[in-house]
């Protein structure tokens, strides 16, 4: 009997220890489940607010492309009035075209005699009557880029070259003649600028010949938003 007891005490006392045992694990286990389930809070929190700031960047990116490129050349949307006053002033004329698309007026290469950067009486005519549109109250809020263009036909005669070393100087030469007409002509300075691209942005192939492509002797000018 005693015997019995004895080994019935010590299974009682293992058993009670295995179970203590067992329950200081599971509570460990459990302590170290809610660190983990506070350490995914607080990194799913963070995670949260980096997704949320990166969302705004992102947010803030887009609209500032959004702006930039409603402020290039040739992308700006001009008041329908204004537009009805540029079509209907180039509508009549052979020596320039309006794009509204582009918010652009394209002169001719007819405006200069060939080799010249001196505006022809024509062309200062039509840019007076321009200038006269673009001081009305629809279009005084755009600013002007004035661009000249040529094609690839090199300046051979020595007297031109003594003024305009190459096509690059040239076609800037003519965009700031046409600058003067229209700042003698009631159009702001701070209005306007001046940009010239020789013969490096065609607008059809040029001809392989000592004729020159007439096509790509303009200068354009468009109309955009103030500071730009």
């Amino acid at each position: 009997m005693r015997l019995g007891l004895v080994v019935a005490i010590i299974l009682a006392i293992i058993s009670s220890a295995v179970a203590l045992g067992l329950k200081l694990q599971n509570s460990g286990q459990e302590k170290h489940i809610r660190e983990l389930e506070s350490q995914l809070q607080t990194t799913t929190g963070n995670l949260q607010q980096r997704n949320d700031v990166l969302k705004a960047e992102l947010a803030n990116k887009i609209t500032l492309i959004e702006t930039m490129r409603k402020q290039l050349p040739g992308t700006t949307q001009l008041p329908a009035e204004l537009i009805s006053m540029l079509e209907d002033w180039a509508g009549g004329s052979d020596l320039v075209t309006f794009e509204s698309n582009r918010s652009a007026v394209k002169f001719k290469s007819s405006l200069f005699a060939g080799g010249s950067a001196e505006v022809e009486p024509a062309g200062a005519e039509m840019l007076k009557s321009l200038c006269k549109i673009l001081n009305t109250e629809q279009a005084k809020v755009f600013d002007i880029i004035i661009a000249g263009h040529t094609d690839n036909q090199p300046i051979l005669n020595h007297v031109t070259l003594a003024k305009h070393p190459s096509n690059l100087y040239l076609s800037v030469h003519r965009a700031i003649s046409v600058f003067n007409v229209m700042t003698n002509n009631g159009i702001i300075p701070e209005r306007v600028s001046v940009r010239g691209f020789g013969e490096y942005r065609p607008i059809v192939p040029n001809e392989p010949n000592m004729v020159g492509t007439p096509q790509n002797r303009r200068v354009e000018i468009y109309i955009v938003p103030r500071g730009i």
